[in-house]
C-alpha cells in the first residue's frame, strides 16, 4: 500500500461506548468459516497498474472489457481537474465538442470524475452537479452559495437533496463550470469523485453529535473518509479507477439511519476486548440486474484503522475486480468470486499491518430499538438547544427555498443545515427560547413543514424523465400526486416509506421501501403504451432490514393511487376513508 493508504488517526469515542455492562447480539450472524472457492493463482495478480501518476488497466486484461473502460484508457478523466483540463473544454461550444470522439466522451463521461452530468437526451448542454457533503452536513454560506449558481438558470435550475445526505444542483452550463468549482472551493465544498467509477457520498447519522442516543458521533469519521478519498479535495487517483462505483456509511445510531445493509462498505459499532471499533458489513448494492444486502466480513477495525481499512477495501476491489459486463462489476461480484473469505484475505493482506482481526460478539446496535421520528422539535444532548427536522418535499428545492433555508439557520441555529437518506432536512442547534419563533416561521406552514401527513413524511422520489434519460417514467410530481390521491382513500395508523424510481437502476431505493415504484412502459386499456410501474411490497430497513419483493408488474400510473390504497388496507391496517366517514 501506497503512504496515503496506511493513513491512522486517532478517535476518542465517548465514555458511554467503551464498556457497556454485558455485551449485547451482535447485529448480524458472523460469516461461516467455510473456504473460499477455488480460484487460480493468476487470477489474484492486480489487474490495475501505476503510470505516470493514475491507475491503468494493464493490457493483458483488456479483452472484453466494457465501453467505460476503453473511455478511461484512451485519456484519464482526473486530468480534466488535476491537470485543469477543464478550463479548456469550458471554452469550447457543444458543436466543437460534439465533433470530436474525444470531447465527446469527456463531457458525457469523463465529467462525471468532476460531479458533472451532462442530461444530453432531455436538456442538451445542461449538467447536474453532484457535491460531496460527507454525513450531510453543510452550512448557510455553502447553501446560499448553491441557490445563486442554480438562480442564473432559471427555470432548469433548482436543487434535490439525494438519497445519500448530498446536494445536487441542475441546469449548469459547461462554460460557467471553471468559476462553479472556484466558487465551491471557497465555501469549503467540492464535486469531485462523485460520480461513475468514485466513492459515492460518506453517509453518517444526520443527527450526529446532538443525538442524546446516539452510539458513537459518525462526523469526524464521514468527514476524513471523504478527505482520504479525494486527498482534501485535490484529486486522489489511488481511488479514482474502480470498477464500478462504490457507497460507504458509519453507522452511529440506533435507528440505522444511515441503511448500512444497502452500502459496499458499512462501519457498525462494536466494542471488542475494552476498545472501540466497528465490525464491516460489505457488498450491499442495488442494480437493474441484481440487488443484494451487505454481508458481514467476519472482521472487526479499532476506530484509529478506519481509513486504513477503507483503502484495503478499496483496493482489493481496484485490483481484482472484473470489468466486463457493468451489470456484473459492483464489488458483491468480486465477493462471490473469491468467496467471502478469500476476499478477506485480499482485504487484510492490504492493511498496513498485514492482519485483520475477526467479528466482535460486542455490537452497539440495540436491534429492538424503535426507529425514531425527526420531524418536528426534538432536545438535543446539549442543553437548551433543540434541532428541528423539515419535510422537503421528494427533495426538491428552489433558489428562494434554499436561501430562506439559510436565513432560518442562521437566525435561530448555528448556521448549519442537516441532509436525511429520505430526502429531508433538520436545522440543529436551535435555542430553546426561540423554537416557537421559528415555528410560526411561514417557510414552516407549507411545503416544509415540520409535521408532514403520515404518507408524505416516508416518500422518496429519484431524479425522474424530467431531468435524467434513463428514466422512463416522471417521479417526483408524480409520487406527490398519487400520495394525495391515496390519502383521500384511506387512512393510515403509522408510517408506511414509499420510494419512486423511475428505472431499474433504482437510484430511489424501491426494493427497501415498505411499497416501492419502479418506472415502465405498460399497456393501457386501449392497448397502447403508458406510462406504468412495477409495484414491490415488504422492503424494510433498521436491524431487520431486508428487500422488498414485486406485489404486481405493469401497472399504469393511473391505476397507482386504488392499488396503493388496496395494499395499505391489507398489509399496513388502513381504514377506508368512507368506511371512517360513516362510523363517525
Amino acid at each position: 500500500m501506497t503512504s496515503s493508504t496506511s493513513l491512522s488517526l486517532r478517535f476518542s469515542p465517548p465514555p458511554h461506548t467503551l464498556l457497556p455492562s454485558k455485551p449485547r447480539r451482535s447485529l448480524v450472524v458472523a460469516a461461516a468459516q467455510t473456504a473460499p472457492p477455488a480460484v487460480e493463482a493468476d487470477r489474484l495478480e492486480p489487474r490495475v497498474e501505476l503510470r505516470d501518476g493514475f491507475f491503468i488497466l494493464k493490457e493483458k486484461f483488456r479483452k472484453g472489457i466494457n465501453p467505460q473502460e476503453k473511455v478511461k484508457i484512451e485519456s484519464e478523466p482526473m486530468k480534466l481537474f488535476m491537470e485543469n483540463g477543464i478550463e479548456e473544454l469550458a471554452k469550447k461550444s457543444m458543436e466543437e465538442i460534439d465533433g470530436e470522439k474525444l470531447t465527446k466522451d469527456d463531457i458525457d463521461v469523463r465529467l462525471k470524475w468532476l460531479g458533472l452530468f451532462h442530461r444530453r437526451k432531455h436538456q442538451y448542454g445542461k449538467f447536474m452537479m453532484r457535491l460531496k457533503l460527507p454525513n450531510g452536513v453543510t452550512t448557510s454560506a455553502q447553501t446560499r452559495y448553491l441557490a445563486s449558481v442554480i438562480r442564473k438558470y432559471g427555470e432548469d435550475g433548482c436543487a434535490d437533496v439525494t438519497t445519500r445526505q448530498n446536494w445536487q444542483i441542475r441546469g449548469v452550463v459547461l462554460p460557467d463550470v471553471p468559476e462553479i468549482l472556484k466558487g465551491l472551493a471557497s465555501v469549503g465544498l467540492t464535486s469531485l469523485q462523485s460520480g461513475m467509477d468514485n466513492v459515492r457520498n460518506p453517509v453518517g447519522n444526520p443527527i450526529a453529535g446532538i443525538d442524546p442516543d446516539e452510539i458513537v458521533d459518525t462526523r469526524p469519521y464521514t468527514n476524513l473518509l471523504s478527505q482520504f478519498i479525494t486527498a482534501n479535495s485535490l484529486g486522489n487517483p489511488e481511488f479514482s479507477n474502480l470498477p464500478r462505483k462504490w457507497n460507504v456509511c458509519v453507522v452511529g445510531s440506533h435507528d440505522l439511519y444511515e441503511h448500512p445493509h444497502i452500502n459496499d462498505l458499512a462501519y457498525m459499532p462494536a466494542n471488542k476486548d475494552g476498545r472501540f471499533g466497528f465490525n464491516l458489513l460489505v457488498g450491499g448494492f442495488f442494480s437493474a440486474k441484481r440487488c443484494e444486502e451487505a454481508i458481514p466480513l467476519d472482521a472487526w477495525v479499532p476506530a484509529d484503522d478506519v481509513l486504513p481499512l477503507c483503502g484495503a477495501v478499496l483496493e482489493a476491489f481496484r485490483d481484482l475486480g472484473t470489468r466486463g459486463n457493468r451489470q456484473k462489476t459492483r464489488m458483491m461480484w468480486l465477493i462471490d468470486e473469491l468467496g467471502i473469505e478469500g476476499f478477506r484475505a485480499e482485504v487484510e493482506k492490504r492493511m498496513p499491518s498485514g492482519k485483520l482481526e475477526r467479528e466482535s460478539s460486542e455490537d452497539l446496535v440495540n436491534k429492538q430499538w424503535e426507529r425514531r421520528d425527526y420531524f418536528g422539535l426534538h432536545p438535543q444532548k446539549q442543553e437548551g438547544l433543540s434541532y428541528i427536522g423539515l419535510h422537503c418535499p421528494v427533495g426538491r428545492l428552489q433558489a428562494d427555498d434554499m436561501d430562506e433555508l439559510a436565513r432560518l439557520a442562521d437566525t435561530y441555529g448555528s448556521g448549519e443545515l442537516r441532509l436525511t437518506v429520505e430526502q429531508n432536512i433538520i436545522i440543529p442547534n436551535v435555542e430553546t427560547s426561540k423554537t416557537q419563533a421559528l415555528l410560526q416561521e411561514p417557510f414552516l406552514k407549507n411545503r416544509f413543514s415540520p409535521e408532514p401527513s403520515i404518507l408524505m413524511k416516508g416518500l422518496v422520489a429519484c431524479t425522474g424523465s424530467q431531468f435524467c434519460g434513463q428514466a422512463i417514467i416522471e417521479t417526483k410530481l408524480r409520487a406527490l400526486k398519487v400520495t394525495e390521491e391515496v390519502e383521500r382513500l384511506v387512512a393510515v395508523p403509522k408510517p408506511v416509506r414509499m420510494h419512486w424510481t423511475g428505472c431499474p437502476n433504482t437510484c430511489g431505493q424501491v426494493q427497501v421501501a415498505d411499497i416501492g415504484f419502479m418506472g415502465c412502459l405498460t399497456r393501457g386499456e386501449d392497448g397502447k403504451a403508458v406510462e406504468g410501474a412495477d409495484v414491490y411490497v415488504g422492503g424494510r430497513v433498521g436491524s431487520d432490514s431486508h428487500i422488498g419483493e414485486i406485489y404486481k408488474k405493469g401497472v399504469p400510473v393511473t391505476d397507482l393511487a386504488p392499488l396503493v390504497a388496496e395494499i395499505l388496507v391489507k398489509e399496513f391496517g388502513a381504514v377506508p376513508r368512507v368506511r371512517e366517514e360513516n362510523e363517525d
